[in-house]
């Protein structure tokens, strides 16, 4: 009881997280969207090969941020489905940190790599896929939009919109404000396995997460200072509302039902010799939105037991915890980009193999 307890209380720890940095990107890219006129997200919208090069960078970021920038923008029409494809390719998780620290030169080529398969992954996904049929999440019909009232939302922002602060605008501060204390003493950092990776400090997680919390500061101040159509109309019910409840729930429900699982269900009894076993192995548990099990095969490549395709593929199949929020968003898009991602890591681990990589 005592073990299931522990488990339970780290799946909602790290849901909090998830959900968490999911609305910090939202309530920033409103911010980018407002305060720009709507002209940034404009120029993006009409550079689809941008779109790609945008989604590829955001995943190569360590950890699940950019790829939670990345659903976040897909999910409100600012990113082509080639572009999330892209950035579910390029990512790995919060298993980049550890392959930095412990095989640095061949995390930095493996990201190389990534990036070029994701980028090249992403132009093709976008080029047989209508301009008009970009597989978005049903929930955000209209994306970002500038209203009418937002043409002097720049000039109206002010700390003095805090005087009379409605029950919106306070409720939002303290969940960030909350958000960012969490942050920053290390209250919601995953639980890894015990790897000695804490000596390459830049790319640590509690850093990583020290960085977003002094970034989230931007949110607060926007939030102070936006006048109140902003808050209730964009920040209040087209973020919050829509789509808070539903991303926690299932990022919760996902991840309770795969750790269990994976609790009782030994992943490295199923490691054998065969390496094209071990390279399909490697891409049907990289589906698993999770990271953790993918650092099976990161330990089994430092060690020399498998050989490069195998990290290969379980790193373009996998995307750590990035597609959790689009498996509450979109469950068909969660569906094809998988599908999608798991072809393209088939494909590339067995050329890998086959010509000795």
């Amino acid at each position: 009881m005592h073990e299931f307890s522990h488990l339970f209380l780290d799946v909602l720890r790290n849901s909090v997280l998830i959900t968490g940095l999911v609305m910090i990107m939202m309530l920033m890219i409103e911010y980018v969207n407002i305060h720009s006129h709507g002209k940034w997200f404009t120029r993006l919208r009409q550079n689809r090969f941008g779109q790609v090069v945008l989604g590829a960078g955001l995943g190569l970021v360590p950890g699940c941020m950019g790829g939670f920038a990345a659903v976040s923008m897909f999910s409100h029409k600012l990113l082509s489905f080639g572009a999330l494809i892209a950035m579910m390719i390029a990512t790995s998780g919060d298993e980049a940190f550890i392959m930095l620290a412990m095989i640095p030169k061949q995390a930095l080529l493996l990201m190389a790599i990534l990036f070029v398969v994701a980028v090249i992954a992403g132009v093709l996904v976008d080029r047989f896929t209508k301009p008009h049929i970009h597989h978005h999440p049903e929930g955000c019909e209209e994306g970002y939009q500038i209203h009418e009232e937002e043409s002097e939302t720049v000039e109206k922002s002010s700390f003095r919109n805090m005087k009379h602060a409605s029950a919106e605008r306070i409720a939002l501060l303290l969940g960030v404000i909350l958000f960012i204390i969490a942050l920053a003493f290390g209250m919601l950092e995953h639980e890894h396995e015990e790897v000695a990776y804490t000596q390459l400090n830049i790319f640590n997680e509690s850093w990583m997460n020290l960085i977003f919390a002094v970034v989230s500061l931007i949110v607060v101040w926007f939030i102070a200072t936006a006048g109140e159509h902003v808050i209730k109309e964009h920040l209040w019910e087209h973020i919050i509302r829509k789509h808070f409840l539903s991303i926690f729930l299932w990022t919760f429900g996902a991840l309770l039902i795969i750790q269990v699982g994976l609790h009782y269900f030994d992943i490295e009894a199923l490691i054998s010799n065969n390496i094209p076993w071990m390279i399909l192995l490697a891409v049907l548990i990289g589906i698993i939105p999770e990271s953790g099990p993918h650092l099976l095969f990161v330990t089994l490549f430092a060690t020399g037991t498998v050989p490069f395709s195998v990290l290969l593929a379980n790193s373009i199949s996998q995307d750590g915890h990035a597609s959790l929020p689009l498996l509450a968003e979109s469950k068909r898009s969660f569906a094809k980009a998988k599908i999608v991602n798991a072809l393209v890591a088939s494909v590339i681990g067995f050329i890998c193999y086959f010509v000795g990589f």
